[in-house]
């Protein structure tokens, strides 16, 4: 299953299965255009791996394997929706995309054995870790460079762990040119081995999200543009970028 969260036309927000017909919800369907798509979970946390994938350490000037996942995080004020505005933040020259996929948490979890980890798994979705270089890399300032507002684009759906093959292609398009793209096989780290890893020392509430990394290739965001990220089985996220 697909499952989507929406504002219908009277502002009411709903729960729902995105198919092929629409959005199914109350014996209800709803045309996808005519509604609006909120972000798929409302978490309350997002910890986020950095250099999930060789191509993009090696890039970002990173040669060797590391030991376990480096992570970071982000707050609840980044996430925006499908179909929500990215707005860049003023003064800021250089904010780039990062097309990833998000591990979305089913059930309170810790210290999560990776055998055990798919069971505290809802789904996946997709994810846009928005960042802005000047505040991370001039001044080493991830607080500035990762978690302002709107700065985690996610969604539309999160899909059932079945929905998505073990082999999913992510792709990033930045105005209809394809920009990323990589499988969820290129991973440093699985599924499982993130997730044991995040709960070791961090509790993990329902919803919450484990953002994977992102591949080679992350690029710049100027005014105006439409970026889309698409992954195997969960489907497409697209905003649009303004500068005020």
């Amino acid at each position: 299953m697909r499952m989507v969260r929406f504002s219908d036309s009277t502002g009411y927000t709903r729960r729902g299965e995105w198919t092929d017909d629409g959005i199914v919800a109350n014996e209800r369907t709803y045309n996808p255009d005519e509604v609006d798509v909120l972000p798929p979970t409302d978490p309350t946390k997002i910890v986020c791996q950095a250099g999930g994938y060789t191509d993009h350490r090696e890039e970002s000037g990173f040669e060797e394997r590391p030991e376990r996942p480096e992570l970071f995080l982000k707050t609840p004020n980044c996430v925006v929706g499908h179909g929500d505005t990215i707005e860049l933040p003023p003064g800021r020259d250089v904010v780039e995309f990062e097309a990833e996929f998000g591990i979305v948490i089913g059930e309170q979890c810790r210290s999560v054995p990776e055998a055990d980890a798919m069971d505290v798994v809802a789904g996946f979705t997709c994810v846009n870790d928005i960042s802005n270089r000047d505040d991370q890399e001039r001044e080493r300032n991830w607080v500035r460079g990762k978690a302002f507002d709107a700065s985690l684009p996610m969604g539309p759906v999160v899909a059932a762990p079945d929905e998505v093959p073990a082999d999913a292609t992510l792709t990033l398009r930045l105005n209809g040119e394809t920009k990323q793209e990589t499988t969820r096989e290129r991973m440093i780290f699985s599924v499982p081995e993130l997730v044991a890893d995040v709960t070791e020392l961090i509790t993990l509430e329902p919803g919450d999200v484990i953002a994977t990394g992102t591949p080679f290739g992350p690029d710049r965001l100027s005014d105006g543009d439409t970026v889309e990220v698409e992954f195997d089985g969960v489907g497409s996220l697209k905003n649009h970028v303004i500068a005020r």
